[in-house]
């Protein structure tokens, strides 16, 4: 069974956003990154670049197959996680302590379109 963490929030593409105050973390789940296999690239938004819920923002590819990322919500990139430039190889070690891209949260109500931690290993288990 792969690692889900109470207190984030998931989408059905299996991303996962961690939240403080008004920011959230987004990057994959540990069940993506074991679906993927060997993560050798990972595609990612500019600095300032807005993006919206639903939609992509970038791409992990793997030796398996290219995975689009899908935004579990809208708002505007702060940040990228350059470590994974150099070593995306970093997700398939530890998905969640390893987030993707950093962005300020344009409406946080989205979060409850997500699924709870319970919800996801659910959702999952089909």
């Amino acid at each position: 069974m792969a690692k889900v963490i109470e207190g984030l929030y998931y989408s059905e593409s299996h991303e996962f956003v961690k939240v403080e105050g008004n920011i959230g973390y987004i990057g994959i789940t540990d069940y993506a990154q074991h679906a993927l296999g060997n993560i050798v690239y990972v595609d990612m938004p500019e600095v300032d670049d807005d993006i919206e819920a639903g939609d992509d923002f970038g791409a992990v590819e793997s030796v398996k197959a290219a995975s689009d990322l899908k935004s579990p919500v809208t708002g505007k990139v702060l940040e990228v996680n350059e470590a994974l430039e150099d070593e995306p190889g970093l997700l398939n070690k530890d998905s969640f302590g390893n987030w993707i891209i950093k962005v300020e949260l344009d409406n946080p109500s989205q979060l409850s379109d997500l699924m709870s931690a319970k919800a996801y290993e659910e959702f999952c288990a089909k």
